[in-house]
């Protein structure tokens, strides 16, 4: 062994060498035992769980499932009540709603998924995207106007007589031939399924012949009752048994009611005698809707709204 003097007295070099090696080492597993409780003790865990869908139908299964390093314990809570205590599994809901579903591992860590429930229910295309505009009551031998609202490119009409279809387009004019109860049929590119539109037809003598229809009663059978007597005058009809009808029971009376009429596109204005006395002698009018306007408090009607188109030849008059 080597030695050097120091002050007359040898050192021995080796032993200093050792002595900073254990040194050395010793710090080495003091900064080991330090970041491994640092790790263990003072680093906050972190859960690693997830649900795998967060938007589920009313009857499908929320899958979950947790992977949290060390977990001993497991607490999912679905927001109704219920809950479980397994690590993986499946829960199906009841009841459509938004959950916040919560799980607890270990009983101090956390975590918060929101879900949404659905209706189940099949989504059918809503066929009210198309409607029928028109009425709901006619006469033999009458035509009639009905007007699809809805966008389309393709349209096409049944009206029930003939078992085929009778009319295309958006805009449908026929002409019944027998009385009776009629479930007219529109079919279109944009309706999974046809739209049905109801409409009664009578002989022209019997209609509305002993129907009282006060202005107050629905709307519908109000606009039908008044279009249907106009109609009829127009066709040659009996005009004082219709027109004196509509005139006691709408206009109590009163023959001068304004009447604001549009014509194949073109607004007039008139009374309603003068109105009805052109209606007669006119000839090809087909009355699509007509519609009373009430004074307050009164049954009485203060004004009519005609919409009327010309036909394509005028209608055969009988001799009053």
């Amino acid at each position: 062994m080597k030695n050097d003097y120091n002050d007359g007295r040898p050192v021995d070099t080796n032993r200093n060498t050792y002595t900073f090696l254990y040194i050395f080492t010793g710090v080495v597993v003091i900064a080991g035992i330090i970041f491994l409780l640092r790790s263990s003790l003072f680093e906050k865990r972190v859960i690693n769980a997830r649900i795998l869908k967060d938007e589920i139908a009313l009857n499908e299964h929320l899958v979950y499932s947790d992977n949290t390093a060390n977990a001993k314990n497991w607490l999912w809570e679905f927001g109704n009540g219920d809950k479980s205590i397994q690590q993986n599994g499946s829960y199906r809901f009841k009841k459509t709603g938004d959950y916040i579903i919560r799980l607890t591992v270990d009983g101090n860590l956390t975590q918060q998924f929101p879900v949404s429930v659905k209706d189940s229910t099949p989504t059918i295309a809503a066929d009210t995207l198309i409607t029928i505009n028109g009425p709901t009551q006619g006469i033999v031998n009458e035509q009639v106007r009905l007007e699809a609202q809805g966008n389309a490119r393709i349209f096409e009409w049944s009206f029930g007589e003939t078992g085929r279809v009778d009319v295309k387009g958006p805009t449908a004019l026929y002409t019944f031939h027998n009385p009776g109860t009629y479930f007219i049929k529109l079919s279109t590119d944009k309706s999974r399924r046809p739209v049905y539109h109801r409409m009664r037809i009578t002989n022209p003598d019997s209609t509305f012949a002993n129907q009282i229809v006060n202005p107050g009663e629905s709307e519908r059978r109000v606009i039908d009752d008044i279009r249907a007597h106009l109609q009829a005058i127009a066709n040659g009809r009996d005009f004082n048994r219709h027109y004196y009808y509509l005139v006691r029971r709408y206009f109590c009376g009163d023959e001068k009611v304004t009447v604001n009429l549009e014509d194949n596109g073109e607004s007039k204005r008139t009374d309603f005698y003068s109105y009805c006395m052109r209606l007669t002698f006119g000839g090809g009018i087909s009355v699509d809707e007509a519609q009373v306007t009430l004074k307050p408090k009164s049954n009485c009607s203060s004004m009519l709204s005609v919409r009327q188109h010309a036909t394509t030849a005028a209608p055969e008059k009988r001799p009053r």
